[in-house]
């Protein structure tokens, strides 16, 4: 394995664990439309850099903007806004076992959509992940799971944005075979980032800039830097000389360092029960991925 890939891939993953954690600081001084609007206003500025000195700058055509723009829409206003504000409320550790589910989701679209056989095997990792995110959002209440009391809005809020990335990352799927990553990720976060302007505005736009304290700019550079632009950079370099599966297998690394970070940073708790829902979450998306693994190595 390329060992500047290897690298590459694990930075990504490391620094987008630790972006719940970033969020959850920076919303203690900002809302989540302020953090969403100057966060992705930098990854903009450092994707277009990458994209031009790699000349891969281009001006999408009238049929495109309108594919970018639905991409857009989904992958950053919508997708970051779910996430923005369930953080509001729910743990980054939590937030991040759930986001881990996404693979699940995208089987079950797969299997709504493209009638993609399911299958028993992937039907049980389905039910085990699933058995996984309601011990994690519980954190092992169960009485609250007995009367479905469970969770606070900001889990849900989390849980929505997985299967909303799950359609994005299947729709993104024929414009990646067709354009740059760096071109088409600098088009559908350029769009995004227009599209959270007047819901910036609307909110509280620049009016407690201002305000925001030295943590709160730390945590919005490092989002906007690193979670937004070096992150997504070196995924997609990280793709080209990695398969696909295996680059995907480092995404399991995320929750385990946001964990780590939420309770040195947060005093977030490493509960016990959330561990091991966290476990029942990656087995199920394991069992889940493999048999698609299997299915290709067939094929």
């Amino acid at each position: 394995m390329n060992l500047i890939a290897i690298f590459k891939v694990t930075f990504a993953v490391v620094v987008w664990g630790a972006s719940f954690i970033a969020t959850k600081i920076a919303l203690r001084e900002v809302a989540p439309m302020t953090i969403i609007w100057i966060r992705f206003g930098i990854g903009v500025a450092i994707l277009a850099a990458f994209a031009a000195k790699r000349q891969e700058l281009a001006v999408p055509s009238v049929r495109e903007l309108g594919y970018f723009s639905f991409l857009g829409f989904l992958g950053i206003t919508f997708h970051q806004w779910l996430q923005a504000n369930g953080l509001l409320t729910a743990q980054a550790t939590t937030s991040a076992w759930i986001i881990t589910t996404t693979p699940v989701f995208i089987a079950i679209l797969g299997w709504l959509v493209l009638n993609e056989r399911l299958g028993w095997n992937r039907v049980s990792g389905i039910v085990v992940a699933t058995m996984g995110v309601l011990l994690v959002v519980s954190r092992g209440d169960w009485h609250s799971l007995a009367n479905g009391s469970f969770g606070t809005r900001g889990d849900f809020l989390v849980l929505l944005s997985s299967p909303n990335w799950a359609v994005f990352s299947i729709i993104s799927r024929k414009g990646l075979k067709k354009y740059p990553a760096t071109q088409m990720m600098l088009s559908v976060m350029t769009l995004g980032w227009l599209f959270t302007t007047p819901l910036f505005l609307a909110e509280k736009g620049f009016s407690e800039i201002g305000r925001i304290a030295f943590s709160g700019w730390m945590s919005i550079a490092f989002l906007g830097v690193f979670c937004s632009g070096f992150a997504y950079i070196f995924w997609y370099d990280a793709l080209k000389s990695i398969a696909a599966s295996q680059v995907g297998a480092f995404l399991y690394l995320e929750p385990l360092v946001a964990a780590v970070v939420a309770a040195l940073l947060l005093d977030e708790k490493i509960l016990a029960t959330s561990l091991f829902g966290g476990a029942l979450i990656l087995l199920g998306v394991w069992i889940v991925n493999r048999q698609s693994e299997v299915k290709a190595s067939v094929e």
